[in-house]
């Protein structure tokens, strides 16, 4: 079976305006539901056959144990078993385009359509008094719910190269004021992952020109009525409308209809950000969709169950890549004069100072020229970094690029000043400079890593920077720790953005 979806062709230009047919989408998301679809049947199939072989002893096919005076084998049963299961798969959505490739919808509908299954098995078996083999059972709902959530994770990897390849995108309109509509349009360019590909701008009408003046923005095709025609010209599939003063309830219901005669979808984003989906519900009041957002939870993030995993965490860690500590403690002092750590002052929770160790990259006495290179090369004080940076020693180099140098810092989760997870740490002159927002930072402790470890490190913005830090901070939960650690792997394997 070839994997190549169709319709993934390159964008046209049309008078300087970047075309996708709508059609293209069509294709390749059919084209990607039917492999979802095969995927599901091998992954049903394939464990109602394992648990049928394992649990009678291999190829046997043993009589049901019901009160009928018929005889049914166990084969039927799991024929009738995958059938069920895939018709739930089905009707539950699992595989409709607007869940498939991105967040946890998808795996919801699995789970919540295998768990419906199993629970009307039980309760018809109660019912009709049917003796269902348990060992079966027990065996079936795990490997297939595992193979299920295994082959949807496979094809988002895959979904996801296409889409760094500028393939399998569905191309947006969007519609707001100014500052909403590039806030908007610049998040989808900056995660492509997300499948959409913005291919034009829709601004109010005294505002246009005013935000998308650059070569590399989107192409201004109009004010927010003239949606419609903006549809028209540049075939974009779907319309995103930020906040904008100008459409409102009855404005946005008649675009809507007039969107779904062609067959154009509508995102209308709510006009708030970095709040996780844990503390988002939708809800339906007096007719209007509401989407309630619980209040941050700043104690959870300095609770109980999180210093106590620091610690373990931390410790065996520690333990683990002792041997590898010593090696570059040794590298570090044969290549430069110096003491092998580097102690510098931080700012901890609630502005409480601590000294953080990493070991030394750095030449001796490098930190009395930072403000002199500040100075001179007009850097953010808040987030000061400069690449080639001529402090940094050879080994240094190495050890920043892998975050090497930066394992020292466990020590510091040991005494009780970090998290194995938290906001950047910060040194003086940063909280020197900080505002209300940005003060949220010290609410919990820093990290030796976070979000901005995993979002880029280094060549972040100071902007995004603390936008992330806070984000941490607001919406933290075990799960996005035990994330974040996962994904700190791959981003210091990878040594994208350190120096």
């Amino acid at each position: 079976m070839s994997y190549e979806l169709a319709g993934t062709g390159d964008i046209d230009v049309v008078n300087g305006v970047r075309v996708r047919n709508s059609t293209q989408r069509q294709s390749w998301q059919a084209a990607f539901v039917q492999r979802l679809a095969v995927t599901d049947v091998i992954a049903v199939f394939g464990a109602v056959a394992a648990a049928q072989a394992i649990r009678f002893g291999g190829p046997v096919d043993p009589p049901l144990a019901w009160p009928l005076p018929y005889e049914v084998g166990y084969s039927v049963v799991s024929l009738a078993l995958a059938l069920g299961w895939l018709a739930l798969l089905h009707g539950y959505g699992s595989r409709t385009p607007q869940v498939v490739g991105a967040g946890s919808e998808e795996f919801r509908r699995l789970v919540s359509a295998t768990l419906r299954l199993f629970g009307v098995l039980a309760i018809l078996a109660l019912l009709f008094r049917v003796e269902v083999a348990r060992g079966y059972l027990a065996i079936a709902l795990p490997v297939g719910l595992a193979g299920l959530v295994a082959g949807r994770l496979a094809w988002r990897v895959r979904l996801r190269r296409w889409r760094a390849q500028g393939r399998c995108l569905t191309s947006v309109l969007v519609v707001g004021a100014p500052e909403a509509a590039q806030a908007m349009a610049t998040a989808f360019t900056d995660h492509p992952g997300s499948g959409y590909d913005v291919v034009g701008v829709c601004v109010p009408a005294g505002s246009v020109g005013k935000q998308f003046d650059s070569e590399d923005g989107p192409s201004v095709l109009g004010d927010d009525r003239s949606v419609l025609d903006a549809v028209r010209r540049s075939g974009a599939d779907s319309v995103a409308v930020a906040a904008t003063d100008h459409l409102g309830p009855v404005e946005l219901r008649r675009m809507a209809w007039a969107l779904d005669k062609l067959g154009v979808d509508l995102i209308v984003a709510p006009g708030v950000v970095d709040i996780a989906q844990a503390r988002l519900t939708n809800r339906i009041v007096a007719g209007m969709p509401m989407l309630h957002i619980d209040p941050p939870q700043y104690g959870r993030a300095k609770s109980s169950r999180k210093a106590v995993f620091d610690w373990c965490f931390a410790a065996i860690v520690l333990i683990l890549i002792a041997p590898m500590l010593a090696v570059i403690a040794l590298a570090v002092k044969v290549t430069s004069a110096g003491p092998v750590f580097y102690l510098s002052e931080r700012i901890g929770r609630d502005g409480t100072p601590f000294r953080m160790i990493k070991f030394r990259s750095m030449y001796v006495d490098a930190d009395r020229a930072v403000e002199a290179m500040i100075e001179r090369d007009g850097g953010n004080p808040v987030f000061f970094k400069v690449k080639d940076d001529p402090r940094v020693t050879a080994v240094g180099r190495f050890l920043r690029k892998y975050s090497l140098d930066e394992l020292p810092q466990f020590f510091n989760v040991l005494l009780g000043d970090m998290s194995v997870v938290g906001p950047r740490p910060q040194v003086q002159r940063e909280v020197d400079s900080y505002d209300g927002e940005m003060r949220r930072r010290l609410l919990v402790k820093p990290g030796v890593t976070g979000l901005w470890q995993v979002s880029g490190r280094s060549d972040l913005s100071p902007e995004d920077s603390v936008r992330l830090d806070i984000s941490y901070v607001e919406n933290w939960s075990m799960v996005l720790d035990l994330a974040l650690i996962a994904r700190t792997i791959g981003a210091v394997t990878r040594g994208d953005g350190a120096y």
